[in-house]
C-alpha cells in the first residue's frame, strides 16, 4: 500500500501565501490553497477532495505541482500544448504537393484521373515527398495550411449522361441561361 501523500512542511512565507490565496481573485488559486493547506494539516486525499466537493485526482494534481513549483502552483498554467505536431511537408515540400496535384494520376500510372486524399498520400509516398505514409486528413492539413480548399470532384462530372446535352438544352431553353 502506498503512504499516503501530503505536501511537504511549509515555510511561513508560503503559508502566509496559500492563507492569501484563499481571498484572491483568480477562481483557480482559490481552490487550489484550501486543498494545500489542508494537506498541511495532514489531511489525507480523500478526506480533502470530499469536504472541498472535487476529485481526488485534483487533490492530488494540486499537491504534486507544489512539490515542484512551490507557490508558484497557485498560478494557472497555459493550456497550449507543450510541442507542435510535426508537419509532413515543411516548407517547399507543400508547394511541390501542390505541383504534383495540379497533375494527372494517370501519369503515376493510376487508371483514374481525379485525385483524392487517399490517393495524394500514396503518390506523395511514391514520390518521396513523405518520409513516412500519410493519411489523407493530413493532405488536406497541408493543402489548408497553403490556403488550398480540397473539393472532392463530383461522380456527375467522370461519368456524364449520354443525354446530358439534349436534357441541358431542354432544361435551360427559354429561360436565357446559355
Amino acid at each position: 500500500m502506498k503512504p499516503p501523500l501530503f505536501v511537504r512542511p511549509l515555510t511561513d512565507a508560503e503559508r502566509q501565501a496559500l492563507e492569501a490565496g484563499l481571498h484572491a481573485a483568480a477562481a483557480f488559486t482559490r481552490r487550489r490553497s484550501p486543498i494545500l493547506l489542508a494537506s498541511a494539516r495532514r489531511e489525507p486525499v480523500p478526506t480533502i477532495a470530499r469536504g472541498l466537493g472535487c476529485g481526488e485526482q485534483t487533490v492530488r494534481n494540486a499537491i504534486h505541482a507544489f512539490h515542484h513549483g512551490g507557490v508558484a502552483a497557485l498560478q494557472p498554467g497555459s493550456h497550449r500544448p507543450h510541442t507542435r505536431p510535426p508537419t509532413a511537408f515543411p516548407g517547399a515540400q507543400a508547394a511541390v504537393l501542390r505541383d504534383l496535384l495540379h497533375r494527372s494520376p494517370r501519369e503515376f500510372g493510376r487508371p483514374t484521373s481525379l485525385w483524392t486524399l487517399d490517393l495524394a498520400a500514396e503518390i506523395s509516398f511514391a514520390q518521396g515527398l513523405s518520409a513516412t505514409r500519410i493519411s489523407g486528413e493530413t493532405i488536406r492539413a497541408t493543402l489548408a495550411r497553403l490556403g488550398v480548399r480540397w473539393q472532392r470532384a463530383k461522380d456527375w462530372m467522370t461519368r456524364p449522361d449520354p443525354a446530358y446535352l439534349r436534357k441541358k438544352g431542354g432544361a435551360t431553353a427559354g429561360c436565357g441561361w446559355s
